[in-house]
């Protein structure tokens, strides 16, 4: 072990789009919670939505450098270093990230010391004499990706240049992490080895499942999609939707005229008053009106317009340019909360969610997927 949108609303006279999270972070080593998540994934040009600009930094360095430590590691990316530091510590949001690195404050578990508390029941001697830790009665995960002390002794290295590894900076804790997951030389795009590095990180199932579906998310959302073949309206639609990445997300935003500030509230208490963006059927209107498609404001409504796409068919059947929906009772298009416009490959522009952006996203991302709409 390494350590240790668019729910559908009616608001006034405004029905507008948003979604509930799609992955909470599970229990690290024995129940070790992180509390409440932001949620996550990425925008244009690789750069992360939800990741503090410095420590994709660090994740990205992180893939230069462990050749030099795991000379036979193979397939390290950044959006697995991204995915498995989403769960351990949401990307250490809300703390302060300097240059050269270093988090403050300092990111630290529950205290192993079988007290029960975060559902601990195992005593973890300390190791580091509180050097790490900040304690020497027993050892807590440290750092954004919560290593042990005894693991850092193990891996730690210094990325940044300070000839300090410190499992608080972005930097090193950052190739730590891809030093743990190589082993003694794993293919990590090997889906297998990937599993099984992500599995040594922490022994769960949920918790591999977990990770994996941010690496999925993240790997998806940071490549542009093949637009070789796609012509006309379609590559009109495609190309403007597109082109709003980065864009924030406003809770009633957007329109077929692009952008627009949003209302007040949305189910999880969100507003968009003040923010100036699109929420999922407003990215949609825009994006259609550029083709010279009128669409109705909300997802619920754009599913009834062109030909209806089932759930059944699975996503293999949809194709650039449709409409893809996501319900929270899937075959009861009343119950559709979100919309995306499908690219092909596997991935959507999406606006996913309060406190995020618009970006590319896996259509796999959303929960409860309702089929889709052909209107080109």
């Amino acid at each position: 072990m390494a350590r240790w949108g668019c729910v559908v609303a009616l608001l006034l006279f405004a029905a507008v789009c948003c979604a509930a999270p799609v992955g909470n972070a599970i229990s690290a080593y024995v129940a070790l919670k992180s509390g409440a998540q932001d949620d996550g994934g990425i925008a244009e040009g690789g750069s992360a939505a939800d990741i503090p600009p410095r420590i994709l930094t660090a994740y990205k360095k992180a893939v230069q450098q462990v050749g030099k430590h795991v000379p036979n590691c193979r397939g390290v990316r950044w959006p697995i270093l991204a995915g498995i530091a989403k769960v351990e510590s949401n990307h250490a949001v809300g703390r302060n990230i300097a240059d050269n690195g270093d988090i403050r404050p300092r990111i630290y578990g529950v205290l192993l010391n079988g007290s029960g508390q975060g559902g601990n029941t195992t005593v973890i001697p300390d190791t580091d004499n509180g050097r790490w830790d900040g304690t020497a009665s027993a050892e807590r995960a440290v750092g954004p990706f919560q290593f042990l002390p005894s693991t850092w002794e193990g891996v730690g290295k210094d990325a940044n240049g300070d000839k300090v590894s410190d499992p608080h900076n972005a930097d090193d804790a950052a190739l730590g992490a891809a030093i743990y997951l190589c082993g003694n030389g794993r293919d990590l795009a090997k889906r297998s080895q990937l599993k099984a590095a992500i599995f040594q990180y922490n022994r769960s199932q949920e918790y591999v499942a977990n990770v994996l579906g941010w690496v999925d998310q993240y790997t998806a959302a940071a490549k542009d999609p093949d637009l070789k073949n796609v012509t006309g309206k379609v590559r009109t639609v495609i190309e403007a939707a597109l082109s709003q990445r980065g864009v924030p997300y406003s809770w009633g935003g957007g329109n077929a005229g692009g952008k627009s500030t949003g209302i007040c509230c949305s189910p999880s208490g969100k507003s968009g008053v003040g923010i100036k963006g699109f929420d999922c059927s407003g990215l949609t209107q825009y994006a259609y009106a550029k083709a010279g498609i009128s669409l109705p404001r909300v997802a619920a409504a754009q599913a009834g317009v062109g030909q209806r796409i089932p759930a059944s068919l699975g996503t293999s059947a949809l194709k650039a340019g449709d409409l893809v929906f996501y319900a929270t009772a899937p075959g009861r298009d009343s119950t559709i909360y979100h919309v995306g416009i499908y690219v092909g490959g596997g991935k959507m522009v999406n606006a996913p969610r309060p406190g995020t952006v618009v970006r590319l996203d896996s259509v796999n991302a959303m929960s409860g997927f309702a089929g889709g709409a052909r209107l080109l």
